[in-house]
């Protein structure tokens, strides 16, 4: 039997760092906005992950709306907005476990939780069905890694890959683009953990698709070369240079964005290569780069089935 979320943690919620304390029965409350229930953007096969995580079939993920964080850039407005018209639908559990299981039954092994931190008791639950059913594919969390550190020590036996963002070492700017000036301190103690936990080796299978481990992802934004060598720092000097990294060049303005003095544009192909300097510096050399073009291949459209699909 497929149960539901218990919703008593979510009438005084303190799931995420905000500690809102909002019950959520109430229509928009607390900073997300979200309820009690499965609130969801898509449930789609993604291709354009990291190749040990796309491999060729691609892998399941699951979009969750709302966010507990508010990044002034974010590509998934469409759905992540706190306030306001998003698209997505309420789904109950059992059509959520079914979609996901068509899609394994496809020969997809990975299926991957997007934006989280404010619907732990809903993914939990979510895997916690899949696994009643028999079926065991790699788990993973894609987390902004605004998330408490209790939050990812109750995970250990639950998520098989941890893909986490390190957006920010600077707390006046995480303040202004997210409205998280302590992002900082709570996300490198969240990624400390979850390397506590995986370690720097990932696992693959014979296909080579990743089945345990952590890849930490870092988009680069323009104008802010420091904040970016400052998040590698952090990994280098704190975690190790083994630690599997994603730097990313694919920062895309968006229409909220597109008079924003420094966020208005895409990123200079000299910044980035700065960054890239800086990760050869600091001994980084596991892990994922991307060409600057790819700014115009992973920008979604939630109102499609197939939100990653090229025109």
């Amino acid at each position: 039997m497929k149960k539901n979320v218990s919703i008593t943690e979510l009438t005084d919620c303190a799931i995420c760092p905000r500690a809102c304390h909002a019950d959520r029965r109430l229509e928009n409350s607390g900073f997300c906005g979200s309820g009690v229930g499965f609130h969801i953007g898509s449930i789609c096969v993604h291709k354009g992950e990291e190749p040990v995580l796309s491999g060729t079939r691609g892998m399941c993920n699951v979009f969750f709306t709302r966010c507990n964080m508010h990044c002034i850039y974010c590509q998934n407005a469409q759905i992540s907005r706190n306030r306001g018209p998003i698209l997505g639908r309420e789904m109950k559990l059992a059509e959520i476990v079914t979609q996901i299981e068509e899609i394994l039954e496809t020969g997809i092994s990975i299926v991957g939780f997007v934006s989280p931190s404010h619907v732990i008791l809903q993914m939990r639950s979510i895997i916690e069905a899949i696994r009643s059913d028999g079926i065991n594919p790699t788990f993973v969390m894609n987390t902004n890694t605004y998330d408490k550190v209790e939050t990812i020590v109750s995970l250990a036996d639950m998520i098989d890959v941890y893909l986490p963002d390190l957006k920010y070492m600077d707390s006046d700017l995480a303040a202004r683009y997210s409205a998280t000036p302590d992002y900082p301190k709570v996300a490198t103690a969240a990624i400390a953990e979850m390397y506590r936990q995986k370690g720097s080796q990932i696992v693959l299978d014979d296909e080579g698709l990743i089945r345990s481990g952590l890849i930490v992802r870092h988009l680069v934004l323009p104008g802010q070369i420091e904040n970016s060598v400052a998040c590698l720092r952090f990994i280098a000097e704190h975690l190790s240079p083994e630690v599997h990294l994603s730097v990313m060049s694919q920062y895309r303005p968006t229409e909220a964005v597109k008079d924003h003095p420094l966020l208005g544009r895409t990123l200079y192909p000299k910044e980035y290569d700065e960054v890239l300097d800086a990760l050869d510096l600091l001994g980084l050399d596991n892990g994922w780069i991307q060409e600057m073009e790819s700014s115009a291949e992973y920008v979604p459209d939630f109102s499609s089935p197939d939100p990653f699909e090229e025109p």
